[in-house]
């Protein structure tokens, strides 16, 4: 049967059930004389008659009962799925998947998030930490986390973090050692605590910026990670320089555990931004994550029936 013919057997379903095509008509919004075409049409087209019609009620035939018991608790179980999708919608339910650094998800991500997940039981929040440039649609990420300007253009991009400065850090007892480097050339010269991207396959030069005069310089050491985490360790420990957004070192830096060097190199650049594809049609669930990612209270945002 084709699949036009699933609103005659819908048709058929709601007479038998109401026992009358006045009630059923109302039921489905059509007029009565419709309604009563159709029933006909169906009873054509399978050759036998499904409903038995007297003056003051409807009732199904034998053929129209078993057709009844096959199909009817079908539609029921349509229905039902159809209101637990509008529910899905209404209510923030699901996954969002985010790819993201450490560093970002320690100190902006579940901090903003926690009052989120702990208000909306049904939300989970899944963190790939990687340091990568994953591709977000092709591996089926909701949202990604980068510096703002290393987003792609066509995604649509949201600040959830203040401008970011680097810097350039060792141990006293590097320096002692070695000596301060005075421009960026120098550092060639010296021990640096490098990542490797996964995305590039090496390591990336440093960039330095001074009175818009642009530098960037291949360093080498003894240390290279794949991830930021332990870079301030390696560096409290002596091992050499390294480069990160300051306020990864700021615990270091206020104890005088780590020094900066080169500081009027390390211009401002844009912070954080959470990023999604432009086509993507939030969900109740993404749309609150966004939102408390902006810094948005629970207070401050659109209410969802629940």
């Amino acid at each position: 049967m084709s699949r036009h013919n699933l609103n005659d057997l819908l048709a058929f379903v709601t007479v038998a059930r109401e026992g009358s095509f006045t009630r059923a008509a109302a039921h489905l919004g059509v007029t009565q004389s419709a309604l009563s075409q159709t029933i006909s049409g169906l009873e054509k087209r399978l050759k036998i008659r499904l409903l038995t019609r007297t003056t003051r009620s409807v009732s199904p035939t034998s053929a129209g009962e078993r057709l009844m018991q096959a199909i009817g608790h079908r539609f029921d179980e349509i229905e039902l799925e159809l209101d637990a999708l509008t529910e899905l919608r209404d209510k923030p339910a699901g996954t969002v998947r985010i790819t993201c650094g450490d560093f970002v998800l320690k100190t902006i991500l579940l901090p903003r998030l926690t009052p989120v997940l702990l208000e909306y039981p049904d939300i989970k929040v899944e963190f790939d930490i990687n340091y990568g440039f994953r591709d977000i649609v092709a591996d089926r990420f909701d949202a990604g986390i980068r510096f703002g300007d290393t987003v792609d253009k066509d995604m649509i991009a949201a600040p959830i973090g203040p401008q970011v400065r680097m810097a350039a850090v060792a141990s006293p007892a590097y320096f002692a050692r070695n000596g301060m480097p005075r421009k960026p050339q120098d550092l060639v010269n010296h021990q640096c605590i490098d990542i490797r991207y996964p995305t590039l396959g090496g390591v990336d030069a440093w960039e330095f910026e001074k009175r818009g005069r642009k530098i960037n310089v291949r360093v080498t050491g003894q240390v290279i990670v794949n991830t930021s985490a332990h870079v301030p360790a390696a560096a409290v420990s002596g091992l050499g320089i390294a480069y990160l957004p300051e306020e990864e070192f700021a615990p270091h830096l206020e104890d005088g555990r780590l020094v900066r060097v080169l500081e009027d190199w390390c211009p401002l650049f844009s912070g954080y931004h959470l990023y999604y594809p432009s086509r993507r049609l939030p969900t109740p669930a993404f749309s609150l994550v966004l939102n408390a990612l902006r810094g948005e209270s629970l207070e401050d945002m659109p209410r969802h029936v629940s």
